[in-house]
């Protein structure tokens, strides 16, 4: 099934067992009441890097866990808002509990701890891409008690605090991460672990003494030596709340904890009402093209399948009504799946009603009364936890943890919808500067690759929307068209969609000319000056970019955040693991030249013909990665610059290199398209460096060199 909305997995590898610590604490705090009002001011890239998240920040993952947890007797509401500190580079995290009424005052119950990475198993690896995990607080049966999974000194615990406020305090004291847990009951509950790893690091220091072989474990990226494997067992100990005494857990036990999924990862929706009837998604049949399909199960065992084309195809969440006698959805519908809708099915009744649609994105709904307590954002206004009536749509906020937005102005922002070559549906925002009028041209940038809820900084949050809007740019956020195996129902097996995707560069044509559609509207529309248009991308984002650069010309200025697809570096630089995923896309072996092949993807093979200005800013995971395209647009004398940050992963994390790439792409384009310095004194070597630079690309362009077109 094609359901996945995110390509975060393309070039990422393995990762070691532990990060680095910030040394310092945030300047922690719950935000202002109200925020004092004035004359609205532009936002700042420092505005952008202090937002206050509940949950995932990423909105496009709207198919995991909810962050949310109402008490038991349906009055309040506790979550974790975290918040980033560039100044310390460390996180602002807060427990906080509310009242479930509007505009309600939260009371912060606990202060502190780390940010939790989320780590799972990618290509036989246990893996941190940077994705901070999505911890949800859980209350206990009696309503007296809130436990959640808290991080402090490189290791994640299970802490537990009272429901009104009081002394936090860690249950467990374990050697290695809790990465599951559920309530047993008021005074006991249920953990998981991987204790093997510390036994697995042993053994990697024991082999090292007679050398490592080189294997699947290897990464080259992140350092020479193994990684831990991603399949190592879990355990399970009972916990005493009171005591922190452990026992090994029943089955029954860790029942309540399966099935076995990482922290922060989504699994198919089934759920069960009080009459014990079930319901759940299931693909029509085994194609990986089948949309998944509500069915349902009484418990006498009777099943109904909802044939109707509404029931099935972007459906995120399934609850029962209170009643249950029907089956309440969230479904993901409209041009390219860019509106969220509220459903009823009744079983054995016909078709499904649709209660309530909205261009909003909705995530970690809860039911709560007759009503759903949701996070909610759009494209101009963040995250804010909202109370809703599915029949209408009628919202109430009770939380919103960024008041100070209110106070700044944005710009405005309007959705724009198109269709590429293979008449795939896709959509982007235009955001303008505030107060733009037309009649004078913009220079635009590109951002890349999913344009849902409030605009940061595209997939990745790396290229700051509003701030480059501020700064005199039209921003174009694009929201890539569906697979190309939309488009071709024939496919039936992942191999038959891999090697069609691959062929030819099929799927990153289909990407480019979904991208070069919605440019080109912006520009017939008068507003984008067509020779300023910058690039951006971060990993599947990077890749189209690149393409884009070697198969248009339309694009004078690029800022990317990894670099990996190259004629070595697929198959050398990323491992064993790497590699051989990369042979079943079809790529060929190192041992096989094939320029052809290659020729419209890399920039290594094109760099004598590449002459737009780029800036690779990537992780130190990942800058190994981007050597081969950065030293050959290097020798062939090419406008490039490359950045390294340090501890960092595919995604970046630290609040102090998030600020850091924000205030470098905008200088980036500021000075290539606005010809503009900003004069802050330590940034002298940095404009020294980018007008030699644009020394090296008017030279080339005075030489008149061709644009490739493979």
């Amino acid at each position: 099934m094609v359901t996945a909305r995110v390509r975060y997995g393309f070039i990422v590898f393995g990762a070691g067992l532990t990060i680095t610590v910030p040394a310092v604490a945030a300047v922690c705090g719950p935000p202002p009441a109200l925020v004092a009002h004035g004359a609205p001011r532009l936002i700042t890239t420092d505005d952008l890097a202090r937002i206050r998240d509940i949950g995932m920040p990423d909105p496009s993952l709207t198919e995991l866990p909810s962050p949310l947890a109402i008490s038991p007797d349906g009055e309040r509401v506790a979550y974790i808002t975290s918040q980033g500190d560039p100044t310390t580079n460390a996180y602002c995290r807060l427990l906080m509990v509310a009242d479930i009424k509007a505009n309600a005052a939260p009371q912060v119950i606990d202060v502190g701890g780390e940010l939790p990475l989320l780590k799972y198993d990618i290509r036989g690896l246990l893996t941190s891409i940077g994705f901070p995990d999505a911890v949800t607080p859980s209350w206990s049966q009696s309503g007296r008690s809130i436990a959640y999974l808290r991080r402090d000194h490189g290791v994640t615990q299970l802490w537990r605090v009272d429901g009104v406020g009081g002394n936090a305090r860690p249950v467990t004291a374990s050697a290695v991460d809790i990465d599951a847990w559920a309530w047993i009951d008021d005074n006991h509950a249920v953990v998981a672990s991987r204790p093997s790893q510390v036994e697995s690091e042993l053994q990697n220091v024991e082999e090292g003494k007679s050398g490592w072989i080189y294997d699947a474990r290897f990464s080259p990226a992140y350092g020479a030596r193994p990684q831990i494997r991603g399949d190592l067992p879990r355990r399970y100990d009972s916990i005493e709340i009171s005591t922190g005494n452990k026992s090994a857990a029943s089955d029954a036990e860790i029942a309540l904890v399966e099935p076995v999924r990482d922290s922060g990862v989504p699994t198919l929706a089934k759920i069960t009402n009080h009459r014990g009837a079930r319901a759940w998604l299931q693909t029509d049949d085994a194609s990986p093209l089948s949309p998944l399909r509500i069915h349902v199960a009484e418990p006498q065992g009777r099943e109904a399948r909802c044939a109707a084309e509404t029931c099935a195809n972007g459906i995120d969440k399934l609850y029962w009504s209170r009643d249950g006698n029907s089956v309440v959805y969230l479904r993901r519908e409209g041009w390219a799946k860019s509106r969220t809708a509220f459903y009823r099915w009744n079983p054995g009744e016909g078709a499904p009603r649709r209660l309530s649609s909205t261009n909003d994105v909705l995530l970690g709904c809860l039911p709560h009364k007759s009503r759903f307590l949701c996070l909610r954002e759009n494209s101009t206004r963040p995250r804010r936890i909202a109370d809703i009536d599915p029949d209408t749509g009628e919202t109430t906020t009770i939380y919103d943890p960024n008041p100070e937005f209110a106070a700044l102005r944005l710009g405005s922002v309007e959705r724009l919808t198109w269709r590429n070559d293979l008449g795939l549906p896709a959509w982007g925002d235009l955001v303008l500067p505030p107060g733009f009028a037309k009649g004078s041209l913009l220079p635009m940038i590109v951002v890349q690759y999913h344009s849902d809820g409030f605009l940061r900084g595209g997939t990745g949050d790396e290229y700051p929307i509003f701030p480059l809007a501020a700064q005199g740019f039209a921003v174009l956020s694009i929201e890539d068209p569906p697979s190309i195996a939309r488009a071709l129902p024939k496919l039936k097996t992942w191999e038959e969609i891999n090697r069609a995707s691959t062929t030819n560069w099929a799927e990153r044509r289909s990407e480019l000319s979904s991208l070069l559609t919605g440019v080109a509207q912006v520009v017939a529309s008068g507003i984008a000056d067509p020779k300023r248009i910058g690039i951006t991308g971060l990993s599947d984002g990077a890749s189209s970019a690149r393409f884009a650069l070697i198969n248009s010309r339309v694009f004078s200025a690029a800022a990317i955040s990894s670099s990996s697809l190259e004629v070595k570096t697929t198959m050398t630089y990323g491992g064993i693991a790497w590699a051989d995923f990369n042979r079943k896309l079809g790529y060929p072996p190192t041992i096989r030249s094939d320029p052809q092949f290659w020729k419209p993807f890399s920039m290594a093979l094109n760099a004598s013909y590449m002459n737009v200005p780029l800036l690779i800013q990537a992780s130190d995971d990942e800058y190994v990665l981007a050597l081969e395209t950065f030293t050959a647009l290097r020798e062939s004398g090419k406008p490039v610059e490359m950045y390294v940050y340090p501890n960092e992963h595919h995604i970046k994390w630290q609040p102090a290199h998030r600020l850091a790439v924000y205030n470098r792409d905008v200088d980036w384009f500021t000075f290539w398209f606005q010809n503009t310095i900003d004069p802050d004194v330590g940034k002298v070597a940095q404009y020294a460096r980018w007008k030699a630079l644009r020394t090296r690309r008017d030279a080339a362009a005075a030489n008149d060199s061709p644009s490739v077109h493979p």
